[in-house]
């Protein structure tokens, strides 16, 4: 069981720990396979000190993401100010495609697994996956769609980045060379010309 309480959320012990596991693990996770203590013992701690706090190591990968996503939409959040829908598009392409970004997209998807089961333990991670989503709708919006129109957009197109991550989580160098260019036609209505071919 993963805790899930505020109280324990906003503690400034956890939030101590979550900033060791951060420094310790950079811009990966704990791979599932390493046993709490293993990962303890990593930051110098009691694995029981890491239960208390996360519940679990799944509580462990689902903080460390959480607070790692958001610094990575923090540094989006910038770009979105200056920049279009479609430049955030390829900006958040570029940021999960990076390959020292593979790990930490296995461990996405590893998480999200388990959210589907227990959403309840998971809230604070499922309550941060729809952050994009709301970046990408607000920036569509500025450029003119209509406000349900603009979500339903950015809905579809972080679905359609997310499938093809999760694509290449299982079958590697499978993704198309130019997923930005095909999501953003997508975005936009048009087919790709290559489905139809002139005869």
């Amino acid at each position: 069981m993963i805790l899930s309480t505020s109280e324990r959320k906003g503690s400034a012990p956890r939030e101590r720990l979550l900033a060791r596991l951060l420094d310790a693990f950079g811009e990966a996770l704990p791979s599932p396979e390493m046993s709490l203590r293993e990962v303890a013992a990593r930051i110098e701690t009691s694995h029981a000190l890491l239960r208390y706090h996360f519940g679990s190591l799944s509580g462990v990968l689902a903080a460390m993401l959480t607070a790692q996503r958001s610094r990575d939409n923090e540094a989006l959040l910038q770009a979105a100010q200056k920049g279009t829908f479609d430049d955030l598009v390829a900006a958040i392409w570029r940021t999960y495609t990076r390959p020292e970004q593979l790990p930490r997209f296995r461990g996405f998807f590893h998480v999200v697994g388990l959210a589907a089961y227990s959403p309840g333990d998971f809230c604070e991670f499922v309550e941060s996956i729809g952050d994009l989503t709301v970046m990408l709708s607000s920036l569509a919006e500025r450029e003119g769609l209509g406000t349900e129109e603009a979500r339903n957009v950015a809905a579809v197109t972080v679905a359609a980045i997310r499938g093809l991550l999760l694509q290449e989580v299982l079958t590697p160098g499978t993704r198309p060379e130019d997923a930005v260019t095909l999501i953003l036609r997508m975005k936009e209505g048009r087919p790709d010309p290559r489905s139809h071919p002139e005869r």
